[in-house]
């Protein structure tokens, strides 16, 4: 297993050296004079050179590459134009909000999936299989914006159980330490606050989460089908084993393999793509950050956030694969 690890760590190397390569060239593969474009027609020449000067932009390409590595490693991510802030100071709350939603988003997938799946597989063709698999099918088609707004009519406008916009309460503000409200609220002992923030959280994370559920509840029933048809679950029906731990004892720690891939896969997903969810819901997260950087033109905000949301999908899927080792030992000498 140690190997399997170390192994799966050098393959990340030239992985990195891609994203900071891909990352870097942003800037470079704006048509004409960056500095000009970041600036705009008005800019005068002193502006233009002194911009210049401050991205280093006069120096040889791999001498800048150089120097936007050497940054990097130090956790230089550059400063915000807009803002004239380090990047990587001002990027940690929008960063922590998107992480919190994301796993909020991926629990309600995972845990309502997995069920609905496991479920489904168990009472194949019954009329609980055709309504999971029909709402399952529902939700795969549904678009994220339509559902969103319709969250925010039923369970704010009308209903008000649910706050439809922000990530707190304003008037009564999480104090943080780590960014993270949840953890911020039990380390201060904000019951309150935790709940607040749950709230918050609901109306966004289902309708980001919709989709993955979804699709992590049909490949799960798939893959469990598959699973319980294997000899050695006839094996432990014949012995008398009670289904319920056939089910959770036997068949699906090997039915997850497939469905650890989906779930990795939408959670990069859900990371770098939420930025229709948080702009529907003023959720301050990467996604609202980033698109505050497009419309600004923040091309520094920008080539660090794909840098940072690449990185954590790199992560992820590192994640995922020692999970496919500790499921199946097997995979260690492939």
């Amino acid at each position: 297993m140690l190997a399997y690890i170390i192994r799966r760590l050098l393959m990340l190397i030239p992985v990195l050296i891609g994203m900071s390569l891909i990352t870097f060239s942003i800037v470079h593969l704006i048509p004409g004079n960056p500095a000009q474009t970041i600036l705009g027609e008005q800019a005068t020449p002193e502006a233009i050179a002194e911009l210049e000067e401050r991205l280093g932009l006069n120096e040889p390409y791999w001498v800048q590459y150089g120097l936007y590595v050497k940054g990097l490693l130090s956790g230089d991510l550059g400063t915000s134009l807009r803002t004239r802030t380090p990047i990587a100071e001002e990027i940690v709350p929008f960063l922590a909000a998107t992480i919190e939603l994301t796993f909020f988003a991926m629990a309600f997938a995972i845990i309502v999936g997995v069920n609905a799946g496991i479920i489904s597989a168990w009472k194949q063709n019954s009329w609980f299989d055709y309504t999971s698999m029909l709402i399952a099918l529902i939700g795969v088609s549904m678009p994220v914006f339509w559902l969103a707004l319709m969250q925010q009519w039923i369970f704010a406008q009308e209903l008000q159980w649910l706050p439809a916009f922000g990530r707190q309460n304003p008037r009564d503000p999480v104090e943080t330490v780590t960014h993270l409200y949840l953890i911020d609220s039990l380390l201060s002992g904000r019951l309150d606050q935790f709940w607040t923030t749950i709230k918050h959280l609901i109306l966004p994370g289902v309708a980001l989460g919709t989709i993955p559920m979804a699709i992590i509840a049909r490949m799960t029933r798939s893959s469990m089908l598959e699973v319980l048809r294997s000899d050695y679950i006839r094996t432990s029906r014949a012995k008398g084993v009670h289904q319920f731990f056939i089910i959770y004892g036997h068949a699906l720690k090997n039915a997850m393999i497939p469905v650890l891939t989906v779930v990795g896969l939408q959670t990069g997903t859900l990371l770098g793509g939420a930025i229709l969810t948080e702009t529907i819901f003023s959720f301050p997260g990467m996604g609202w950050y980033m698109y505050e950087a497009i419309s600004n033109r923040d091309y520094p905000v920008i080539q660090s956030g794909i840098l940072v949301i690449a990185l954590i999908f790199v992560l992820i899927n590192l994640m995922v694969d020692l999970l496919y080792a500790w499921l199946d030992p097997r995979i260690n000498f492939r």
